[in-house]
């Protein structure tokens, strides 16, 4: 996964727990997790690649994990942020903060299932640090669902970096 954020912005370390296929069983407990309330998916998927990232010395220096944040409206009609449970499952292995507070989506985008790879990358996915101290020269691990384009990754991780002096390495549950 680190290969498609080369040349992108800094990073430290980069994984996916599984691979993503359409119409292949991942897509279908995905589409469970997001559309279908199924929200122990993410607590499952935290707990298997916490377990496995626990043991990896390249996640030892891990010093808080952030999730990819929702839009309050979409966090409203979804009722759950679907990577909160992975999320806090790791921070959990890793026997660091989860911090949902810092990194904070400020406009409301169209759901990116149907886009485009090229429709993804220009649609502007606003994200800000509500405190930015907070992650200022610590080892950030960001955490969401799936990556495909990484589009939104990116967007979150040009926050993440800006004047933090952050490390920053991700996970998800899925690559496509």
């Amino acid at each position: 996964m680190k290969n498609i954020f080369y040349g992108r912005f800094p990073l430290e370390n980069a994984t996916a727990l599984v691979m993503f296929q359409k119409k292949g069983s991942t897509q279908e407990i995905l589409h469970n997790l997001k559309y279908r309330g199924q929200k122990e998916i993410s607590a499952f998927f935290g707990k298997w690649l916490g377990a496995e990232l626990s043991q990896n010395d390249s996640y030892k220096s891990i010093d808080l994990v952030i999730p990819v944040p929702l839009h309050r409206k979409r966090l409203k009609k979804r009722g759950y942020n679907q990577v909160s449970g992975f999320g806090k499952e790791i921070a959990s292995s890793l026997n660091v903060p989860f911090r949902e507070d810092i990194l904070l989506k400020v406009s409301q985008t169209d759901s990116q299932v149907f886009k485009k790879r090229i429709t993804r990358f220009a649609s502007e996915e606003i994200f800000t640090l509500s405190k930015p101290e907070e992650i200022t020269n610590k080892h950030v691990l960001l955490v969401d669902d799936i990556v495909t384009t990484g589009a939104t990754i990116e967007n979150c991780a040009q926050q993440l970096l800006k004047n933090t002096q952050a490390k920053l390495s991700i996970a998800t549950m899925a690559i496509a």
